[in-house]
């Protein structure tokens, strides 16, 4: 995973700017002896800033950069000058992705569309400088306002893809092989489990006239939800898909058992996943004849549509993909908005580094 361009998941440093200190300026100037203030307020500090950013499908372009710092504030001077502002540090972050507090796993915000801009830290506000405190009582201020400190924090960014079906299996049930063969994406396939270490999208055509993207979810294994396998790292993107297509091989030891393995691992890992609408499509069914295939049909779950598929010769794809756009045109597309979010457990997270913390130099320069 360390050399993969997929990147869902990181651990990020972000700081605000401190604003800059106001000034204590009096005016100096030949035969004007007594000029007054005229210290001007220091810059106000940047902000951090979350945008979603379409173009972008992965975090990998923040791989490199852990450290997000804001720009400070300028102190001002005199002549009434204002210190300039803090420059904002813009996160360009993909569309579904989750961000949660980074000691406490509380969640934070979820970035749902192009441009959606969210303001994770803002910047301390510039100080008064004394011209600002000057008054008929007061008329030579010999102080300022300091500027406002800055925040930081640490957040934990996961990102979770948007896709209409998702692929749900065990390793090597075929789910590489039937996304190469409806779509144009091209997954690593190879005769060993754990071949998928990434999600993979395709677009898949229907009829020439209507399309959906299918994501394809690396393998499932019993006890995926408390950390086995790969499974626990890749569930959360199962979260974002409008319906899942189970993909179990026709060569199952028992096929409705390894159903309920499956969505019995995708409900201890999210309970709201039940309500998702689900398909079984039986893979590698070319080696079934008709008697065997009747056979079967009667031990699948009777309230679960299913059909048998071969990618190999390519029986059932059309009826597949006819399939699935229909559900996905009867059932109410996922809302987003509805998705409540818990607390990420910080004892179970999937982190791979520790935070690496940025001294901070406390003396401002001015």
């Amino acid at each position: 995973m360390a050399e993969s361009n997929f990147v869902d998941y990181l651990k990020i440093y972000a700081r605000s700017g401190k604003g800059g200190r106001g000034s204590t300026h009096f005016r100096r100037e030949k035969y004007i002896p007594k000029g007054g203030p005229d210290g001007g307020d220091g810059g106000d500090g940047g902000s951090v800033i979350l945008r979603g950013n379409r173009n972008h499908w992965t975090l990998l372009h923040l791989k490199f950069e852990r450290h997000i710092l804001a720009g400070h504030g300028e102190s001002g001077s005199g002549r009434l000058s204002k210190g300039k502002d803090g420059e904002d540090k813009i996160i360009e972050l993909p569309l579904g992705t989750v961000v949660f507090d980074g000691e406490t796993g509380e969640f934070i915000t979820d970035i749902q569309s192009d441009k959606q801009e969210i303001t994770l830290l803002k910047g301390g506000r510039g100080g008064k400088g004394n011209n600002f405190f000057k008054s008929a009582t007061n008329q030579a201020p010999h102080y300022a306002q300091p500027g406002e400190p800055y925040e930081e924090r640490r957040i934990i960014l996961q990102l979770k893809l948007l896709a209409d079906v998702g692929l749900v299996g065990f390793p090597n049930a075929g789910k590489s092989t039937l996304l190469s063969t409806v779509s144009a994406a091209r997954p690593k396939i190879a005769d060993y489990p754990f071949t998928t270490l990434e999600p993979s999208l395709g677009i898949v055509d229907v009829r020439g006239s209507h399309s959906f993207v299918m994501a394809d979810i690396p393998g499932i294994i019993e006890g995926a939800a408390e950390g086995k396998g790969l499974g626990l790292r890749f569930l959360r993107h199962i979260e974002r898909n409008s319906l899942l297509l189970f993909l179990i091989p026709a060569d199952a030891y028992d096929i409705k058992k390894e159903y309920e393995i499956l969505l019995g691992e995708l409900t201890k890992y999210n309970p709201e996943l039940i309500d998702k609408q689900r398909i079984l499509a039986i893979s590698k069914s070319d080696i079934l004849d008709n008697e065997l295939e009747s056979a079967l049909t009667k031990d699948l779950p009777a309230d679960l549509p299913h059909i048998f598929i071969s990618s190999i010769t390519q029986r059932g794809m059309e009826e597949l993909k006819d399939l699935l756009w229909c559900e996905l045109n009867r059932i109410v597309f996922y809302d987003n908005e509805s998705i409540v979010y818990r607390p990420m457990d910080m004892s179970v997270a999937d982190i791979e580094e520790d935070f690496d913390f940025l001294e901070e130099d406390d003396d401002d320069g001015d």
